[in-house]
């Protein structure tokens, strides 16, 4: 039997209780040996994140996944998600990421080079996590959990604190990283 891996590009920023069951229901429900929560240096579309550093979301993100033998945490310096594929049999996203990749402003508004990158995927499979109103890909579809599926960062920056992981909140509760960004820059980081 071959051994599968899948990718989920993302900026984790910070992890989510929905972000670890995607990257499960990845690995379960596509047979993969590891699902990678690949962290661009700079994420593509998203503002430079100051606060927390990016080594302080790194060691977050790795504390989040300890434990779990499917997930692992990569970094890498591609942004595009075609490139961070590379390698890779399944790559996972939410299907908001998936509109997205399909947007030819993240391709120097060029609907040719959009074409070549969307077509570079097509042989690799897909995994979906349900995000309405986005569409997901037919076939593509993972079973997710509904209550998950609003899970995001952006809610958890924005208060909903139970969202984040175990790992995340530990964090947040002692520098204020997501919740108080003006707190993390007087605490002193955990090391």
């Amino acid at each position: 039997m071959t051994r599968r891996f899948g990718v989920y590009p993302g900026s984790f920023n910070p992890p989510t209780i929905g972000h670890l069951a995607i990257a499960q229901a990845a690995a379960r429900q596509r047979g993969l040996e590891r699902v990678d929560l690949a962290v661009s240096r700079v994420a593509l579309g998203k503002e430079l994140t100051v606060v927390p550093p990016f080594e302080d979301r790194i060691a977050v993100l790795e504390a989040s996944v300890a434990g779990i033998d499917s997930v692992e945490v990569v970094v890498t310096d591609h942004q595009l998600l075609v490139d961070i594929a590379q390698g890779y049999h399944v790559v996972v996203m939410g299907a908001d990421k998936w509109a997205q990749v399909q947007d030819p402003a993240f391709y120097g508004n060029s609907v040719e080079a959009r074409d070549r990158a969307v077509e570079s995927l097509l042989g690799l499979e897909l995994a979906v996590a349900p995000r309405p109103p986005f569409v997901v890909p037919s076939g593509a579809e993972l079973d997710i959990a509904p209550e998950l599926v609003e899970v995001s960062s952006s809610g958890a920056r924005q208060g909903r604190l139970e969202w984040m992981t175990p790992a995340a909140r530990a964090f947040d509760e002692a520098t204020g990283a997501w919740s108080d960004p003006d707190l993390y820059g007087r605490s002193a980081r955990p090391q």
